[in-house]
């Protein structure tokens, strides 16, 4: 079984039209849990990393293991007001609003290389607000992996405007 045949869609959730693609499904497999960080591990290993940044929450959940397996440190991207020590942030449009993710100000050390790990892409809005983050603390983003595109939505072109490589373990076509 593939990576992809072990995500739950859910039909019109949050709203009508919507197709939800749960990783939670794939979480609870072990085979299906390994096979997602074996893969990322595969794909970075021997590349120059210094940190793996996760965008809260799912990417907490892929990038703390692909950090560990890989021998480096890991940096959470939180939402406002989560973070305890200094932080800096950035603003990103929501379809609904408007929303904050922050950063710890000594998480990265200028020039040191960054991969950006979160479940999925779809509007890129929040991968785009962290690279902003990242490049604003002096970080080059090596590549922003997920285990889920949606190309439909254009989060990958989105990130690749930015001068940034994407990698997904897998997509899923519509909404």
């Amino acid at each position: 079984m593939s990576i992809k045949s072990r995500i739950r869609t859910i039909p019109h959730y949050p709203k009508q039209g919507i197709m939800f693609r749960d990783i939670t499904t794939l979480l609870k497999d072990a085979v299906g849990l390994r096979m997602m960080v074996h893969e990322l591990v595969n794909r970075y290993t021997g590349q120059k990393i210094d940190k793996v940044a996760g965008i809260e929450s799912r990417g907490f959940i892929l990038g703390a293991p692909l950090a560990y397996a890989l021998g480096v440190g890991f940096v959470p991207i939180r939402k406002k007001g989560k973070l305890p020590a200094e932080t800096v942030g950035h603003d990103y449009e929501l379809e609904y609003g408007v929303d904050r993710i922050e950063i710890h100000t000594d998480a990265i050390t200028p020039g040191e290389k960054v991969l950006l790990v979160d479940d999925l892409i779809a509007t890129g809005g929040t991968a785009e607000a962290a690279v902003i983050l990242l490049r604003k603390l002096g970080g080059e983003i090596v590549e922003c992996a997920f285990a889920i595109d949606l190309p439909d939505i254009g989060g990958a072109k989105r990130l690749e405007a930015l001068g940034v490589s994407v990698f997904s373990l897998t997509t899923f076509e519509g909404h």
